[in-house]
């Protein structure tokens, strides 16, 4: 899976200006969302850019999935390997051809058939048929076929850590979508409660109740709240861009997103150890599979470049005739005189039915090979595929420790994560009453303004820790279901 190769790292983080405040989070959280938004049992299918309605993350993952270029290489790849495992499983089966030739000679020619050579124009044609079996070739053939066998095999597995890279990426920015209207609506809700405070700054104002001063730096709060606004504004338009292109949407234009509804698993989130989770994660994970089986093809790739040392053995067959157009002469005694018999020579040329049948040969044979020196071709092969196996035996130790390594960091990331939720959560109650009171305080005027400002940034400030930290606890604590191989949706 794409999360073996990338660890739980904060990925957005954003700061309003001059609010004081600011929040990250882990591009895994998707990994809940998924499990999140599948629980309401909708189904989806094939989605345009005409959908209607919000997007869940399975409809966007989908919909990016049957559209990804980089998917569809990888498809390509493992289709190629499967046309080379077709070929090296027929590679044992007899050749079998046929040829034919029609030829006209010119000029001193040994004819094949008379062996007669002639000096005029024949024409001549051959035709038939051949066939080889490779009996023993040092298993060479059936290595082949099994290490072409592992690489199709592993192939399938890199289409789905293909399909989990482009799940993640899809989620890194539906994710970042989410989070840019929260803090948007933590934004609007905080120039609407300056908005209020301005409007009463100015009546009090008015009245000659407070100083001028006190309505200029509410003021100066209040385009300090619309900045932030706009800028919160701005990264969502932003986010929206980047799904829009990730997903390969032609526009953007309507496009909104669903938002699940969740319930924090405050209960069993630890219930079983780092090596117990990578026992299950090591059978099931993509990377791990087709590293492995890229190493059993790396071993038969040894094997079969060891048989060229081996004796070959062949079975040859063949069957052909022709025919020539080449005259011939026939010689006949017709009778005697005083100088001896009288010879009639009479000159004719054979039809092709019959000289098909009367020139026909075949033939059966077995040819055997003995390898004695082709300038080392054969053992710089084998040398080659015994570093090739080296290189994937280390891969495969490498993916289980970068793997091993992810499982200890997301377990320890999952208890870090709940306590600072529970504090989060004790810490906004808190704010909340300290803010109420400020804001009393204020109205009556036992409060100046800079204070007043300062408890606002500091309630802000914990509203988006809240929610930076129960997002970041719900994803790691689904990210170790996903280590175990449970089901996302």
């Amino acid at each position: 899976m794409i999360l073996l190769i990338l660890p739980p790292l904060k990925f957005i983080m954003y700061k309003a200006v001059n609010s004081g405040y600011s929040f990250s989070v882990s591009p895994l959280l998707f990994v809940f969302l998924v499990f999140a938004i599948s629980s309401g049992g909708k189904m989806f299918g094939q989605k345009s850019e005409s959908h209607e309605g919000p997007w869940t993350l399975q409809q966007c993952v989908e919909y990016a999935l049957k559209t990804s270029l980089q998917l569809r290489q990888t498809e390509l790849t493992s289709d190629v390997n499967n046309v080379n495992l077709k070929q090296s499983e027929a590679g044992v089966l007899p050749t079998f051809n046929g040829f034919a030739t029609h030829t006209y000679n010119d000029g001193p020619t040994l004819d094949p058939y008379t062996n007669t050579l002639a000096n005029t124009t024949v024409l001549s044609q051959q035709m038939g048929i051949s066939s080889g079996l490779n009996l023993f070739s040092g298993l060479q053939k059936y290595n082949s076929i099994k290490q072409n066998q592992f690489s199709y095999l592993a192939g399938k597995y890199d289409i789905e850590k293909s399909k989990n890279d482009i799940s993640l990426n899809v989620a890194q920015d539906y994710l970042q979508i989410l989070f840019n209207e929260e803090l948007l609506e933590v934004a609007q809700n905080q120039l609407d409660i300056t908005q209020k405070q301005l409007d009463r700054t100015q009546k009090l104002y008015s009245a000659g109740t407070v100083a001028k001063g006190s309505l200029l730096d509410m003021q100066a709060t209040l385009a300090s709240d619309e900045l932030t606004l706009a800028n919160t504004q701005n990264q969502l338009d932003l986010s929206f861009l980047a799904i829009e292109q990730l997903m390969n949407l032609d526009s953007t234009t309507g496009f909104k997103l669903q938002k699940p509804d969740y319930d924090l698993p405050l209960e069993n989130l630890l219930l079983f150890t780092p090596a117990q989770i990578y026992s299950e994660a090591v059978k099931h994970f993509p990377e791990v599979k087709s590293a492995e089986l890229k190493l059993n093809s790396a071993e038969k790739g040894v094997a079969a470049a060891k048989g060229g040392i081996s004796p070959q053995l062949s079975f040859n067959a063949s069957y052909g005739t022709g025919y020539s157009g080449l005259p011939q002469e026939s010689y006949k005694i017709i009778g005697y005189n005083s100088s001896g018999p009288i010879i009639s020579t009479t000159t004719t040329t054979d039809g092709f039915l019959k000289q098909y049948d009367e020139n026909a040969n075949s033939a059966l044979g077995f040819k055997l090979t003995v390898p004695l020196f082709n300038g080392l071709q054969t053992s710089s092969a084998i040398s080659k595929a015994r570093i090739s196996m080296i290189s994937a035996e280390v891969t495969v130790e490498q993916t289980r420790q970068v793997l091993k390594k992810s499982i200890q960091q997301a377990y320890a990331d999952a208890g870090a994560a709940l306590k600072k939720y529970m504090a989060t959560k004790k810490a906004i109650d808190a704010s909340q009453e300290s803010f109420k009171y400020s804001e009393q305080k204020y109205n009556v005027g036992a409060l100046n303004v800079f204070d007043y400002n300062l408890a606002k940034s500091k309630l802000a400030k914990a509203k988006s820790d809240l929610i930076q930290a129960k997002y970041d606890f719900l994803f790691k604590s689904k990210v170790l279901d996903f280590y175990q191989g449970k089901a996302l949706y």
